[in-house]
């Protein structure tokens, strides 16, 4: 796992988020478990070192279900990462979580398949506590940074993950807002579940990019298109990778968080 290159917080994100990191350099990094979605870019935000990786490669090329998440998380925990950035496009379950708005999770149910979602497959049983799925000392860092930009920012959420790459059917939408979930995405699980096993602190930025399916009925909302969410990641480009940099530049790394003590009890 070791490499000479080192960065102290890692950004999962799209390929829009390269131009976070000035006069960045590209790295690779090999894994027990094959590449990663890309190259990572490496270079410096508010004096810390920061690994940037687009998840869904440069090009967009891997859609969500295809996505190498074991390889992705292990190049970020190679490097010596500790804590994670993961801002994502989700949709709204809810009319209370408006497109444009920001949710910084705190809850994730998986709805996804027969996804690589461990690195503990033997011989050594390992049962890795998730209760709180992210990061209790990140989360308050994020939400006060957010809400400082002036950003309309929820304080939790849930997040049902879904398999895709195809978007909820109307019964399917239903059944998650039925349930109080507020949040669905494609992505989050299980990245967020490997971080936690590589012992990194991790946090969710769910930029709000239009309601679900489910919703067409309140208000004349129509139901989601691909187009749609692209169009309005888009012009919320900036704010998030606004909210980034002040997360980045606010966030202490020496801080202790049990994310990073989460294998402790977690074997026989």
């Amino acid at each position: 796992m070791e490499t000479q290159e080192r960065a102290d917080i890692g950004v999962f994100g799209g390929s829009g988020f390269y131009s976070l990191i000035e006069h960045a350099r590209e790295v690779a990094i090999e894994t027990p478990y094959g590449a990663p979605s890309d190259l990572l870019a490496l270079g410096e935000i508010a004096g810390k070192r920061v690994a940037f990786l687009p998840r869904h490669g440069k090009d967009h090329r891997y859609p969500p279900h295809m996505i190498n998440y074991r390889a992705n998380a292990w190049a970020m925990k190679a490097l010596g990462v500790k804590h994670i950035i993961a801002p994502t496009a989700c949709g709204s379950l809810t009319p209370d979580f408006k497109p444009g708005s920001m949710v910084v999770a705190d809850q994730i149910v998986d709805r996804t398949t027969a996804r690589k979602d461990t690195f503990y497959d033997g011989s050594i049983t390992t049962h890795v506590s998730f209760a709180d799925p992210y990061c209790p000392t990140m989360r308050p860092v994020a939400i006060e940074q957010l809400r400082a930009l002036g950003i309309e920012t929820h304080d939790h959420g849930t997040i049902v993950v879904i398999q895709g790459p195809r978007f909820s059917s109307r019964a399917e939408s239903r059944w998650f807002s039925a349930m109080g979930w507020e949040v669905i995405n494609m992505t989050q699980y299980p990245e967020s579940y490997l971080a936690r096993e590589l012992e990194m602190c991790y946090v969710n930025i769910s930029l709000i990019t239009d309601y679900d399916v489910g919703l067409e009925g309140v208000g004349g909302i129509e139901p989601v298109s691909h187009h749609e969410v692209v169009e309005v990641f888009h012009k919320n480009n900036a704010r998030v990778k606004d909210g980034i940099f002040k997360i980045i530049e606010h966030l202490d790394i020496k801080a202790k968080c049990p994310c990073q003590s989460a294998l402790q009890g977690a074997r026989a």
